[in-house]
């Protein structure tokens, strides 16, 4: 909002700040209230998972606030899909893993990924919906930087990629056969990618936001089931 690449002409779901419904000065204070609130709830898992937990969290809280602030944003400057991925997938779920078993793998790595190749679509399809607001001020997606073309090729890499995760994790450690249950997500994915290919525009990209989004869902559900059974 601050560097007005939310203005008037935005096609979104609506953003408080932009709507006036919150003012810059509200929004900085829940910010930072959010922040220092999951840096307490965080002091469990320090304590439960030791340094490497200390790392995440303060690393998390860092580039949450370098994604869109300070004199280098990483999601201006065409990084935003990079952060995604390392964040929503490895960090977010070998964290999470790590805290829960103190035990560490590198299938769990390779497992990590699909939910983050499929955050990173969600991501794509905002930078895709938003290309011609982002040139005009400024913001460098890798959307803007590389075109439409290869955001939607990117966005079909990432959907099937991490459908094909889990087979490839059965094949390469044998191990969770079930977890191939979350392939399922190649099914939806196939619609969505005719829907981004027809380059839809307005309420259509946001539908197709929010239905990349339950494609995520359904994943980690299938993939969760499947690798208890």
């Amino acid at each position: 909002f601050l560097k007005d690449v939310d203005d008037a002409d935005r096609t979104g779901p609506m953003r408080v700040t932009q709507a006036g419904l919150v003012t810059p000065a509200q929004m900085k204070s829940a910010t930072i209230i959010v922040f220092t609130l999951a840096l307490l709830v965080g002091i469990y898992l320090v304590w439960r998972g030791g340094v490497p937990i200390l790392v995440i969290g303060l690393a998390s809280i860092l580039f949450g606030v370098l994604y869109t602030a300070g004199p280098y944003p990483l999601g201006y400057h065409g990084l935003g899909d990079i952060f995604v991925m390392i964040f929503y997938g490895p960090v977010a779920v070998c964290g999470t893993y790590y805290v829960m078993t103190l035990d560490f793998g590198w299938n769990v790595v390779l497992c990590a990924l699909a939910p983050g190749m499929l955050s990173t679509a969600i991501l794509t399809v905002n930078n895709l919906r938003d290309v011609e607001t982002d040139s005009r001020t400024g913001k460098r997606t890798l959307a803007v930087r590389l075109g439409k073309t290869f955001a939607i090729c990117e966005y079909v890499a990432l959907v099937f990629g991490a459908a094909l995760i889990p087979i490839v994790v059965y094949v390469l450690y044998g191990e969770h056969p079930w977890s191939m249950l979350a392939g399922v997500v190649a099914f939806p994915a196939v619609f969505l990618v005719k829907r981004i290919s027809s380059e839809p525009s307005g309420e259509a990209m946001n539908k197709l936001l929010s239905n990349t989004g339950k494609l995520l869902a359904l994943y980690g559900l299938t993939f969760s089931i499947g690798w208890n059974i």
